[in-house]
């Protein structure tokens, strides 16, 4: 069996786990709800302004934290909205774990750690 097989093989096996049935499943409810959908996005904008301004290596605004954090807790007190996140951690979990086996299973094929390598 090929390594493409073996990839095809994992990527099924990916699409009909029950991680990735449950977010999609969750997602769906989500995204019939218009309100809790638009407040999602707008918590995600706000979420990736605040990392931009930390990798910028500027300090966030304490307002700018703090409404951040009542929006999550808003959200996630919210059913719908609470199920979605939940759902989707437990696959980006999912993926990462993979992506770590594969890596570990493959290691010294980057650059980066081949440089340092010779380096050090």
């Amino acid at each position: 069996m090929s390594v493409y097989d073996k990839a095809y093989e994992l990527a099924k096996a990916l699409a009909n786990s029950p991680e990735y049935l449950q977010y999609l499943a969750s997602r769906e409810k989500l995204e019939q709800d218009e309100t809790n959908y638009i407040m999602l996005q707008h918590y995600r904008r706000q979420q990736w302004e605040v990392q931009m301004v930390q990798l910028l290596g500027q300090e966030v605004a304490e307002e700018v934290a703090e409404e951040l954090e009542q929006l999550y807790a808003f959200l996630s007190a919210n059913p719908i909205v609470n199920e979605f996140l939940t759902a989707e951690y437990r696959f980006s979990r999912m993926m990462t774990d993979i992506q770590k086996i594969v890596g570990e299973a493959i290691g010294g094929w980057l650059i980066e750690e081949n440089t340092n390598k010779m380096y050090n």
